[in-house]
């Protein structure tokens, strides 16, 4: 079966602001009932996370069959967050929207930024069809997603978020972009 997770990734929050955002939105999730204060051992392969609160329905959407079993995970440091095991085909650009094969030096292109990035907190990757050197977390992905950011909240065996759930807990982030990651392993 495996344990399922769902990324809501703040692209733009930085390393200074990732405390002081993840704050906020737990603070809010915990006002709602959604999550409790109390941080357990709830989230696959981390110390601690936040457990389902008695509302967590008010998280998810209308047509959930389970009740989550784990909890939230909140991380404040440059992460890659994938979904899963496998990795895109193709990088597109946000420039001009063409599409990228992640083929052999391609590949080693992106990866090698992706690890810029994560080391750095800065990298970008030249559009081989506009030219335009674009920021890694800037690019989109097919298939499977992938999202770079200094403040993720990740929920761990949940139904699926609503919507309108997403909406809101990016509204709390300053008016960042995010982006939505989910998988399994």
């Amino acid at each position: 079966m495996g344990d399922r997770f769902q990324v809501i990734v703040d692209l733009d929050a930085s390393e200074a602001d990732a405390e002081r955002l993840a704050r906020r939105v737990v603070d809010r999730l915990v006002a709602e009932g959604i999550v409790l204060a109390e941080r357990t051992g709830c989230v696959p392969g981390q110390p601690l996370g936040h457990p389902p609160g008695p509302h967590w329905e008010r998280a998810v959407s209308d047509d959930w069959d389970f009740k989550p079993w784990d909890g939230l995970a909140v991380h404040t440091r440059r992460t890659g967050f994938t979904s899963g095991a496998n990795m895109p085909g193709a990088a597109l650009c946000p420039h001009c929207g063409a599409h990228t094969p992640l083929q052999d030096a391609q590949w080693r292109r992106f990866s090698t930024a992706m690890r810029t990035w994560h080391d750095t907190g800065a990298a970008s990757v030249g559009c081989p069809a506009c030219a335009r050197a674009v920021p890694v977390p800037d690019w989109t992905w097919d298939e499977a997603p992938l999202a770079f950011g200094a403040l993720g909240f990740e929920f761990w065996n949940w139904p699926d978020l609503g919507d309108d759930f997403r909406a809101r807990l990016a509204g709390l982030l300053d008016g960042h972009r995010t982006a939505y990651v989910w998988g399994k392993i």
